[in-house]
């Protein structure tokens, strides 16, 4: 193997996946998710332009699904608080 090819990857992708999967851990704290959910969204479909997408597309799902959470979340709590009021 020649020392000298260097193997290309997508760092774009990667880094919109880790940014997926940290919002996703931290889904329930309001405002670093969505700055970190609209990072990693728009990260992720920058990376699904380059090859390999593996990683950009792991990205792109994790994202909506981030989304989906935070706004469960964020339904359930607010419904909690107006189930209290009355």
């Amino acid at each position: 193997m020649d020392e000298n090819v260097i193997k290309k990857g997508n760092g774009i992708g990667i880094a919109g996946f880790v940014l997926a999967i940290v919002a996703l851990i931290f889904c329930w704290l309001p405002v670093i998710n969505w700055i970190l959910w609209i990072l990693g969204l728009v990260f992720s479909i920058i990376g699904m332009f380059k090859r390999p997408k593996g990683l950009a597309i792991a990205g792109l799902v994790i994202s909506l699904a981030s989304i989906l959470i935070s706004l469960l979340i964020i339904g359930a709590a607010t419904g909690a608080v107006a189930s209290m009021a009355y």
